[in-house]
């Protein structure tokens, strides 16, 4: 193949991630409001989940994910130029969660800034790292999805409050040369979408422009569940169609970690092998833009991705918006 097929490709060259150590378990729940463990985890899939320490912040749950990353990578802060970071739980109004954990790192160069999709950040935060470094603006990115949900909910709302936990995850993403087809490290594809039309299904009912407060999360579930499985597989079809992949070729597939019964049944949906589902919510809950880069970490840690390996990550959240990332690791 000829040099002028080549072409950037931002590859996965380190995972990481951080959950705090406070462990909220159902039990711990079913205590505070009237649910009990049998019906958590019927319903969800979720056995418990991690709160975020008195002081403890989005950006400081994001920098100790992002060292881990580099560590994986074997790189040093140094070596990023880029850090965007996928988060509905910021630490100020401004600056950026970004650019707090840029200086955190130690970082006085390159650009940080935040982005927000709720659930679907990580993913709407990879496709836009990709377009930098595919453009040859930059080398290397860090992306970073981090969540303190714990500080907009409604701890007396049992609909909401077994769902979510924090947590943050992270990948280097790097600029390497491939050669245009399928069979390229990095990512492959991304789609995204989004449908303001939703808001009123799951949204915070506070914010700076509005009330003048943070707010707390509010959900209709049902309604949720239900765009969940059945709205959101256009994405996923999307990346097949512009690959000509198969979910017969893919060796995993890492959806947003909101509710098992959602993982299972998108799955089936999209004709993925149930053995293929990467699942971690039963250790974390739903920590929004964090939990694609944390069930990365879990499954990039005890082996199972593996280099080479066709990986689909998928999510959808508030708003709505959803979207697809077709990767070879």
């Amino acid at each position: 193949m000829t040099t002028q097929n080549r072409q950037l490709r931002s590859v996965v060259t380190g995972v990481g991630s951080y959950l705090p150590s406070r462990v909220l378990t159902n039990a711990d729940l079913a205590a505070m409001v009237d649910t009990s463990d049998a019906w958590i985890v019927q319903r969800t899939g979720i056995r418990e989940r991690r709160i975020a320490a008195e002081g403890e912040t989005t950006s400081m749950l994001g920098e100790r994910a992002a060292r881990a990353a580099l560590q994986s990578a074997g790189l040093g802060p140094d070596d990023i130029d880029l850090i965007i970071v996928a988060t509905s739980t910021p630490d100020y109004t401004f600056p950026s969660t970004a650019a707090q954990i840029q200086a955190a790192l130690g970082m006085a160069h390159g650009a940080a800034f935040d982005l927000q999709a709720v659930c679907s950040g990580f993913i709407f935060g990879v496709a836009t790292a990709d377009k930098f470094l595919r453009s040859g603006s930059h080398r290397r990115a860090l992306v970073i999805g981090a969540e303190t949900f714990s500080r907009i909910i409604d701890w007396s709302d049992r609909a909401t409050c077994v769902l979510f936990g924090d947590g943050a995850g992270a990948i280097v993403l790097q600029a390497q040369q491939g050669f245009g087809t399928v069979e390229d490290r990095g990512v492959l594809t991304t789609h995204l979408r989004s449908d303001g039309r939703h808001r009123a299904k799951l949204y915070v009912d506070g914010g700076p422009s509005s009330t003048q407060t943070v707010g707390h999360l509010r959900m209709k579930g049902r309604e949720v569940f239900r765009f969940a499985v059945d709205m959101t597989s256009d994405v996923v079809k999307d990346a097949f169609a512009a690959t000509g992949i198969t979910a017969a070729d893919l060796q995993w597939f890492v959806p947003h970690q909101a509710n098992r019964r959602i993982i299972d049944m998108s799955a089936a949906k999209l004709g993925i092998d149930p053995h293929k589902v990467i699942a971690t919510v039963h250790l974390h809950g739903n920590t929004s833009a964090a939990s694609i880069p944390l069930a990365l970490s879990v499954a990039h840690d005890d082996g199972r991705i593996k280099r080479g390996d066709l990986v689909m990550l998928e999510a959808v959240g508030g708003g709505f918006t959803w979207g697809s990332a077709l990767i070879r690791w």
